[in-house]
């Protein structure tokens, strides 16, 4: 596919104060916030970020109509007809807005809610733009840069079955997992890579990569890189890409912690915003159940009860893992997933809650954004957030691609002004209502029931052994003795198997 030329230098002065610039410079008055990086992994609290959205950059090219099919795109055949085999035919607003522009080369602002088709709106055009092309050892062609693990698993998951039909490679590279085998992916050649900042880094400096053949670029919830406190990184990978490329930034919210990332690295790009929050999703409710402290944990312990998934929140993992050996000793089949647990344990959890094998996932922010659960129908804030972007984004796990859900927040006596503050600033008008454990409108709103109290275990999943003469299984003889030197324990925290690979990931 032909790409569109671009000439224009991306950090020349002429740029900002060209007319997609003019009359910025008062909107960004506001103190840059201060201070060290915020939480990272979702456990714990961080002050709250830069209020207020930014004005939305004039567009000086008009955009491309929007198609309202795939086959109006000009894409190559095997990615149309892949589209049609997952059964994808008619693209979500976001999508046949920006495709059309994206396809030919524009760089793109797009904002959408989760579960508005943001992954497949950047996704189907960088790979459209780099079939047909080989990557060096060591140089990808194309990057997605995102906060979390989790976001790099369900891009990678989403974009896996479109990259194979058109033989493309696609390494995820994020921390936690095994940087030595993401190296070996990245010396053998991959075209896509999907990355946390950090590690992508970490990577480069070893000389393991090089983003200087980068031509299409995309940074997915940019917002949170910028709260998590990953600017520093994010503009140095950027920098390091090839400064005539295409740039693509999508976010579930735009607010001014991104204004850098768009006047710095943005040119002249087509601007679609759908859905500004999660607030505004027709088929989602709001619930605020104002419930007593002595209560809360016989309120929560019922809600875990009900028949069908729920995902709760809490602020720290110390919190998830109390809750989790509670709900497990009622009878509730719940796991934990927080910064703490290594890749392998969070990738095995989330698969087992995406299964029904596990019932309750009990979560800090780190499942805020970047896990997608089919029919997930109910969300609880067992501990209220403290930034009304969090609240959308954990509410965003339900009422995902147009399915209905609800997202419940437990609050007490002297949580209730704090929230009403962040209702107001989320533009969120919340049912409220005063619940006890037991009481049937507890059990109306939420599902809740006395849970068995009989306590379960939930095991692990078996994970197969390589079979002798793989070539994976080479040196085996001598790892008893390497273990019995090292000690168990390091075996233990690797398991047996050793890391996993991300699920979908295709190296």
């Amino acid at each position: 596919m032909n790409r569109t030329a671009r000439t224009n230098d991306r950090h020349s002065p002429a740029r900002t104060s060209g007319s997609a610039g003019a009359g910025r410079g008062s909107r960004f008055g506001a103190p840059a916030r201060s201070g060290a990086p915020s939480r990272s992994g979702g456990y714990g609290r961080r002050p709250a970020a830069v209020q207020g959205e930014f004005a939305l950059p004039v567009t000086m090219t008009p955009a491309l109509p929007a198609a309202e099919a795939f086959a109006d795109l000009e894409m190559p055949a095997p990615l149309l007809a892949a589209l049609g085999a997952e059964g994808v035919t008619v693209p979500f607003p976001i999508q046949g807005a920006t495709l059309p522009n994206s396809l030919a080369g524009r760089d793109v602002l797009g904002r959408g809610r989760t579960g508005s088709g943001k992954t497949l709106a950047f996704g189907l055009a960088l790979l459209a733009r780099t079939a047909g092309q080989r990557a060096e050892p060591r140089q990808p062609l194309a990057l997605v840069l995102v906060p979390t693990r989790e976001l790099a698993q369900q891009v990678t998951d989403a974009l896996t079955p479109y990259a194979r039909s058109l033989r493309l490679r696609l390494t995820t590279v994020v921390g936690g997992m095994s940087i030595g085998r993401q190296a070996g992916a990245l010396r053998g050649g991959a075209e896509v890579v999907v990355a946390t900042p950090g590690r992508l880094k970490d990577l480069i400096e070893r000389g393991d990569c090089s983003l200087d053949q980068v031509a299409i670029t995309v940074l997915d919830e940019a917002d949170q890189m910028a709260d998590m406190g990953f600017m520093p990184q994010v503009t140095e990978l950027l920098d390091q890409v090839r400064p005539e490329g295409q740039r693509m930034l999508f976010s579930a919210t735009l607010d001014r912690n991104v204004d850098l990332l768009v006047r710095r690295y943005l040119h002249d790009p087509v601007v679609h915003s759908v859905d500004p929050s999660a607030g505004a999703v027709t088929t989602m409710e709001h619930h605020v159940l104002h419930v007593q402290g002595a209560d809360k944990n016989a309120t929560t312990t019922q809600i875990a009860a009900r028949d069908g998934r729920v995902l709760m929140f809490l602020d720290t993992k110390h919190a998830v893992d109390r809750l989790t050996e509670h709900l497990l000793n009622s009878g509730v089949r719940a796991a934990a997933l927080h910064g703490g647990k290594s890749q392998p344990q969070r990738t095995r959890t989330l698969a087992q809650f995406k299964t029904g094998h596990v019932t309750v996932l009990v979560a800090t922010n780190v499942a805020a954004r970047g896990i997608h659960v089919d029919n997930l129908d109910l969300v609880v804030n067992v501990d209220p957030p403290t930034d009304h972007k969090d609240y959308l984004h954990r509410g965003g796990r339900t009422a995902r691609a147009g399915e209905s859900g609800s997202v419940v927040t437990l609050v007490q006596p002297n949580q209730r002004r704090e929230m009403s503050r962040l209702m107001r600033t989320a533009g969120i008008t919340p049912q409220t209502a005063q619940v006890s454990s037991g009481e049937a409108e507890l059990s109306r709103i939420t599902g809740a029931q006395a849970p068995s109290g009989v306590p379960v275990t939930i095991a692990a999943p078996v994970v197969e052994r390589p079979k002798r003469g793989d070539s994976s299984n080479r040196g085996r003889r001598s790892r008893p003795a390497q273990t019995r030197r090292t000690g168990a324990n390091s075996r233990a925290a690797a398991g047996k198997s050793g890391p996993q690979p991300l699920l979908g990931a295709a190296a």
